[in-house]
């Protein structure tokens, strides 16, 4: 392991959270005041400035020629997501959104103790590490944060939050989407040298080489996509729907990473609009197809997208969820839904479950069956490549592929049968790798269920079962208690042990397991 070539790539990747933090503070200063943003935001914009520019400074005087490999990539990614995490947790800690060191500014009244302002730090540092990895937990509630504990229980606890630390939130979500890397490739490729590894670590899907001839025209291409929708779904929700300025931006900025956090504790079902689900949706399910198929759509290759099998797999068992769940909400006495609300909200949730985890209604309500399903959904997530979550279509696909095979070779031991996806034979290789993620990833399920269940003995086998998939899988709401309506309670009634365990999964649902197993295995760290 070459610690220098790691600690630049960090060193860029800190200095890199430095570009939405000045975004924020000045959009904080006009609208908050000087002091009040340079209370906020400038310790953190000047942290990861400094610390950028000392490390960058300290480990880039080598030669910069395919610096990066492998090993060093994997390393780079995982352990990249950690000061970002803590950089962007410091606006929360700082500017009252929890208990923090200047509470006696935001609240002249306060009486916040040491331990409040510790926890408050950690309560920071789990919206910070939701925010980055996409999963939308949120622990905003009046029971941790101090902005609403004296506004009553049916106060709105997010939309009393300052608008800066709400667009900052929703900016981690935004940046960590496509990956903090992949936007320093786009802007220090040349620096990095080597970065395709790093591509490869930070986007587990397919390959990133197809798109353009090289790195860095890649990077631009998938970054000019994500930016440009994010710009098209914003200008829709506020020229044709009730959504404000204010709204539309940040829904729009945690949509496209498949993110979730809204303005309101009521989230999406607040609006009551089915426009606003509309417009949401169609960009929640671009957000769950493979970034290499929009820039084909872009390109005027648009017959190339519907040879996916993946992205028709995913199509198909969209639709079949959302008509058998419509079906079964519909004859639900207890809900009382009609026809439309059935098609309008089933069909909601089916995506938003593999996307965002956006909720048009109170799930947790719906009948077992429906339930079972949006469950089954958040385990199998959206495509690879794509921002959505979950095990991913593809994996999912070639693993059922292997079975049926293994079963053929028990019938006709003697008949060869090569496993194929979008017309090509799969390589071997590839086929055993996927097999070992889809296990790992069933391991630490059992382990978390099991750490959670331990921890917390009077969470139901509803709630630690859906928790655990939600955090590994990136979604965000979950069942039981941790459904759309109360989940920022149910986060916040949770122990310290549980919230660190929390963080932990977040980190390795983002990194989709591979990145983190390669750091487990002794030979990644051993000396050159």
């Amino acid at each position: 392991m070459r610690w220098e070539v790691v600690g630049l790539v960090l060193g860029w990747t800190i200095g890199l959270v430095a570009i939405p933090l000045a975004i924020v503070t000045l959009y904080s200063a006009y609208a908050e005041g000087v002091e009040a943003s340079a209370r906020t935001f400038l310790p953190p914009l000047i942290l990861s400035l400094v610390v950028g520019y000392l490390m960058v400074t300290n480990f880039g005087s080598s030669d910069a020629s395919s610096r990066v490999r492998d090993r060093e990539a994997f390393a780079s990614v995982a352990l990249g997501w950690i000061p970002v995490v803590i950089v962007g947790s410091l606006p929360f800690w700082l500017g009252g959104m929890f208990h923090g060191p200047f509470d006696g500014f935001w609240f002249p009244d306060s009486d916040s103790t040491l331990s409040d302002i510790m926890y408050g730090l950690l309560h920071s540092w789990f919206e910070s590490m939701s925010g980055f990895t996409t999963t939308g937990a949120s622990l905003i509630d009046p029971a941790t944060s101090p902005v609403c504990q004296n506004l009553g229980p049916d106060h709105d606890c997010v939309g009393s939050q300052r608008k800066s630390l709400i667009l900052w939130r929703s900016l981690s979500q935004w940046i960590g989407g496509m990956g903090v890397i992949m936007l320093g490739l786009l802007i220090f490729s040349r620096a990095l040298g080597g970065g395709m590894a790093l591509a490869r670590a930070e986007l587990t899907g397919p390959s990133v080489s197809n798109l353009g001839m090289t790195l860095e025209s890649t990077a631009r291409k998938l970054w000019g996509i994500y930016v440009g929708l994010t710009i098209i779904q914003a200008v829709l929700l506020f020229q044709f729907t009730k959504m404000g300025l204010f709204d539309s931006v940040n829904y729009a900025l945690t949509t496209m990473p498949s993110g979730g956090f809204g303005t309101s504790d009521g989230g999406i079902m607040e609006f009551d609009d089915y426009l606003i689900e509309s417009i949401i949706m169609i960009f929640m399910l671009l957000t769950c197809i493979n970034f290499s198929l929009l820039y084909f759509a872009f390109s005027g290759r648009s017959n190339e997208i519907w040879k996916d099998e993946e992205l028709r797999t995913y199509l198909l068992i969209v639709l079949i969820a959302w008509v058998a769940m419509a079906v079964n909400i519909y004859r639900s006495e207890s809900l009382g839904y009609g026809i439309i609300e059935s098609i309008r909200h089933s069909i909601f949730q089916a995506i938003s479950i593999t996307s965002t985890g956006y909720s048009s209604a109170n799930f947790a309500n719906w009948p077992v069956f429906s339930q079972f399903v949006l469950l089954l959904l958040m385990i199998i997530g959206a495509s690879a490549g794509s921002t959505g979550g979950g095990l991913k279509v593809l994996r999912i696909r070639i693993a059922f592929e292997l079975a049926k095979r293994e079963v053929m070779k028990i019938i006709q031991p003697r008949k060869v049968v090569a496993i194929r996806f979008n017309q090509s034979v799969v390589d071997e290789e590839r086929v055993w790798i996927i097999l070992g993620m889809v296990s790992s990833w069933m391991v630490l399920v059992t382990a978390s269920m099991l750490t959670i269940s331990f921890l917390e003995p009077d969470l139901t086998m509803t709630d630690v079962l859906s928790v655990s998939i939600s955090l590994l899988g990136n979604t965000g709401p979950a069942l039981g208690d941790f459904g759309p309506a109360g989940a920022s309670a149910a986060w916040a009634s949770l122990s310290t042990p549980s919230l660190m365990a929390s963080t932990i999964l977040m980190w390795l649902g983002r990194l989709e397991l591979l990145t983190v197993l390669v750091l487990l295995h002794p030979r990644t760290w051993e000396s050159d």
